[in-house]
């Protein structure tokens, strides 16, 4: 079957259009008081690698649901506006499309990381185990 737009294409249009931290400054600026770092791996990917410490999981298919404060099912720690929200997932290809999407909503304080929690992990950043349950 022969797409329009493959995955290629769509994650090329997303990174044109999102902020990219690089992944020195988003190592750098982990735990400031400012930023929620967001994984939106599958909770397979979580078990199995960890996650950045403090990260607040977000699975891409809800990501529309808990960020809209319309939504009955909008998560609160998900609507401080005052807070950059910065994305990531395993090669930054799922990152770039959700907060493409969220910026598409109005969203203006969603960024990802570059290369994704793989690169993050060769890089030394630091990682935990995935919390019991989500907050």
């Amino acid at each position: 079957m022969a797409f329009k737009k493959g995955i290629k294409d769509l994650v090329a249009e997303a990174e044109a259009e999102v902020k990219t931290l690089s992944l020195q400054d988003a190592i750098a600026r982990h735990g400031s008081d400012d930023l929620m770092f967001v994984d939106v791996r599958d909770i397979r990917e979580l078990e199995r690698d960890g996650m950045i410490p403090g990260a607040y999981h977000a699975p891409r298919g809800m990501l529309e649901f808990w960020f809209d404060p319309e939504s009955p099912y909008f998560k609160e720690a998900l609507g401080d506006e005052n807070k950059t929200y910065v994305f990531y997932c395993a090669a930054a290809w799922r990152s770039a499309l959700s907060v493409k999407t969220l910026q598409d909503m109005g969203m203006t304080n969603a960024v990802q990381f570059a290369d994704g929690f793989k690169a993050w992990k060769e890089a030394g950043g630091p990682v935990g185990e995935r919390p019991a349950k989500d907050a």
